[in-house]
């Protein structure tokens, strides 16, 4: 895992809280059509083009985007950044985030990063760099209960990310995680017993490294999130739009017995990695027949996302806001290479459903006709 990815994601989270000034978190939300909110399980994550945006704009993001009938978005939230000193807690970037969420009747998926692919945290420095087995479950149930306390709007809550990264060579510390996670689960489901609480894996990791086995063992919570990139170990789109759909329907195989949930799903348009706007559409069209062919088994369907960025900017130092980390490869050789490391940051600008200029892609035109067609 290269560490500059981490690094532009904290930087890209803290830049935010310089360009905006905190909204009213007592505003009303807009009155609710049925066009207005079609399907509380469909969301799109919202991200901007750039950093360099006003609160008046940012406000347009959210409203347009919300205008399609998506009933919910992601939002990021790191350890070091909620409470970076004891108990002291900085909700200035949250509030933002979530006062938008709240004003445009949207649903929250929190994801907070205990596990970020092959990566741990990352944790507030006066926590230090704790292994699994000595994270201190009462600190992380006190945070995730004041988050949740704080933001009535959150229905779902992603403890880890890319689960299935961190145990590839690790497996013997899976019953120390079952163990800190089902704590955790059992004390804030005393709290918040309506929030549904579940780990995340990547579907295209486990499928390009055989970890099948390691989804099977953490299949714990209310719920088993997948992201999904259709790509080869070496971040390049090698699969057709109808190949990477029977991709989706693998989820349901490896988790029969409770429900699924499509964390991040995404599609590149850029010919460097594979990519194109039509098979985009293509793509869209496929993962909305899928979700209307498995909706009861579905806890949400999130799609990643509405803005693309530019090219240098998605795995560096100059990250979006919210931006989650993403297992750049294997480790070792080519997987770990600069070489790939650029394929994804070309596959990761170019997953917008928008343009950086506010163009469209015929994928958002896709996106806003198969809402209408769910109404």
């Amino acid at each position: 895992m290269d560490k500059k990815i981490l690094a532009s994601i904290i930087a890209g989270i803290i830049a935010v809280g310089i360009i905006f000034a905190i909204t009213n978190l007592q505003d009303e939300p807009k009155p609710v059509s049925k066009q207005d909110v079609i399907d509380e399980k469909i969301g799109l994550v919202i991200n901007t083009p750039t950093n360099e945006i006003t609160l008046e704009e940012l406000n347009k993001i959210y409203s347009g985007a919300s205008s399609t009938g998506i009933g919910r978005s992601n939002v990021y939230l790191f350890w070091n950044i909620i409470e970076p000193e004891k108990d002291q807690y900085n909700w200035s970037q949250s509030d933002i985030l979530m006062s938008l969420n709240k004003k445009n009747n949207l649903k929250t998926t929190v994801y907070f990063s205990i596990i970020n692919g092959e990566t741990l945290g990352p944790f507030p420095q006066w926590i230090g760099k704790p292994p699994i087995q000595s994270i201190q479950e009462d600190r992380l149930v006190s945070v995730l209960d004041a988050i949740l306390s704080r933001y009535d709007i959150i229905d779902t809550l992603i403890i880890s990310g890319q689960t299935e990264s961190q145990f590839r060579y690790g497996e013997q510390n899976i019953p120390a995680y079952k163990n800190l996670f089902d704590n955790v689960y059992t004390k804030l489901k005393e709290k918040h017993p309506n929030v549904q609480i579940g780990n995340s894996f990547a579907l295209h990791n486990v499928i390009n490294k055989n970890l099948e086995h390691i989804v099977t063992e953490l299949s714990i919570g209310d719920f088993v999130a997948f992201s999904y990139l259709p790509v080869d170990s070496l971040n390049d789109i090698v699969k057709t739009p109808d190949n990477s759909k029977q991709d989706l329907e693998k989820i349901l195989e490896l988790v029969p017995d409770k429900k699924v949930a499509i964390f991040e799903i995404s599609w590149s348009s850029s010919d460097y990695v594979g990519g194109n706007p039509e098979s985009q559409q293509e793509f869209l069209r496929e993962s909305f027949e899928f979700y209307l062919e498995n909706e009861p088994k579905l806890e949400f369907f999130t799609w990643y996302r509405l803005y693309d960025r530019p090219v240098g900017t998605c795995v560096s130092e100059n990250a979006e806001l919210g931006q989650k980390q993403i297992e750049v490869g294997g480790g070792s050789g080519l997987g770990s290479s600069e070489f790939v490391i650029e394929r994804l940051d070309n596959y990761l600008c170019n997953a917008g459903l928008l343009e950086t200029n506010g163009d469209p892609k015929p994928a958002w035109n896709e996106f806003k006709t198969q809402m209408k067609n769910l109404n």
